[in-house]
């Protein structure tokens, strides 16, 4: 199969992996344009831009694919892009993590006859966490399972028919690290085998989304890092392992601006009543907390300009935890 692959991150591009080690063409990659970002600012390229140039695939990086109401640049980028693609040979196009809304008009251009459509791998359980941030919210919302949706691509935001469909079990220890990374497995798999059965000449069989049971992974914000300790116990466990690795959950410490990344229930009974945020004491573990209703096990933190630690090895170099130390809301980020 010859395949345009669109994507970003490194969900992406293990997917774009898969599928030139399991013999497909790429012809060509769409990738977001290089981004500042490390101390030092510099441009970086995406993941699947990476991967692109080590296995000489052309690589096209728009600001947008909308031709209509934008600035001249932005439109001629498009406009090379709606070009290429109508010239290259390709059967099918492949879109992960993107960061772009495809216009219909690069949809149908993925439709014309001989070609397959697009298809779209999607971190959850459609019509479940459909948008930008579905692993985060899932974990966030305290979901018991997620999994994989290919699904052949519409003009509505994660709208389309899936094709192929498989769930996970959420463990209660997940962050959205180590749940990417076992989708993003799940995820390159799927769409080999999709792949493989049209080249097959198998028929992908397509079931349209439920029209109950929607819901929207809006994208994450670093404002919503902060710690709210009058929450209670499950949601702020969940909230701190959702944000893990990015933004990062922070709070403050008798001052201190901390980030939490790792927290459970805890099952410590302290026989006492404290406020939220208190420190009731240090657990086999880690540091044992006070919320709105129950508390936490804070099992990873760090300080400003320190590395990620054990919470109870961390805390132990404040004095007097018993007496005078609070997590508080409102902490400076890093």
């Amino acid at each position: 199969m010859k395949i345009v692959f669109a994507g970003t991150p490194e969900f992406a591009a293990q997917a774009m992996r898969a599928i030139h080690d399991a013999g497909h063409e790429i012809v060509m990659a769409l990738t977001q344009p290089d981004r500042r970002a490390g101390r030092g600012m510099h441009l970086q390229a995406s993941p699947v831009k990476v991967f692109a140039l080590e296995k000489n695939i052309p690589v096209l990086q728009p600001e947008t694919l909308r031709r209509n109401n934008v600035d001249e640049k932005k439109k001629s980028q498009a406009e090379e892009v709606y070009q290429k693609l109508s010239q290259i040979d390709f059967d099918v196009m492949v879109v992960v993590a993107y960061g772009l809304i495809l216009p219909q008009e690069i949809l149908d251009i993925s439709e014309r006859p001989g070609r397959y459509g697009s298809f779209n791998i999607h971190a959850s359980l459609l019509p479940r966490w459909r948008g930008a941030a579905p692993i985060q919210r899932a974990i966030e919302s305290g979901d018991r399972k997620t999994g994989v949706c290919i699904m052949q691509m519409d003009a509505g935001l994660d709208t389309g028919d899936t094709v192929l469909v498989e769930e996970l079990a959420i463990a209660d220890d997940e962050t959205s690290g180590t749940l990417h990374d076992r989708l993003a497995k799940m995820g390159a798999k799927l769409i080999v085998k999709s792949l493989n059965q049209l080249q097959d000449g198998k028929d992908l069989a397509t079931t349209p989304q439920a029209n109950i049971g929607v819901t929207y992974a809006e994208k994450i914000l670093k404002s919503e890092a902060e710690i709210d300790w009058n929450l209670d116990a499950q949601q702020i466990a969940a909230r701190i392992r959702a944000f893990n690795p990015f933004p990062g959950a922070t709070t403050s410490l008798n001052g201190l601006p901390i980030k939490l990344w790792n927290a459970r229930i805890s099952k410590e009974n302290h026989g006492y009543l404290a406020s939220p945020g208190e420190v009731l004491g240090l657990s086999d573990q880690g540091v044992c907390v006070q919320c709105g209703s129950g508390s936490i096990e804070v099992l990873e933190m760090q300080k400003p300009g320190g590395k990620r630690m054990n919470a109870k090895t961390a805390l132990q170099t404040f004095e007097d935890i018993e007496k005078s130390l609070c997590f508080k809301s409102g902490a400076d980020s890093f």
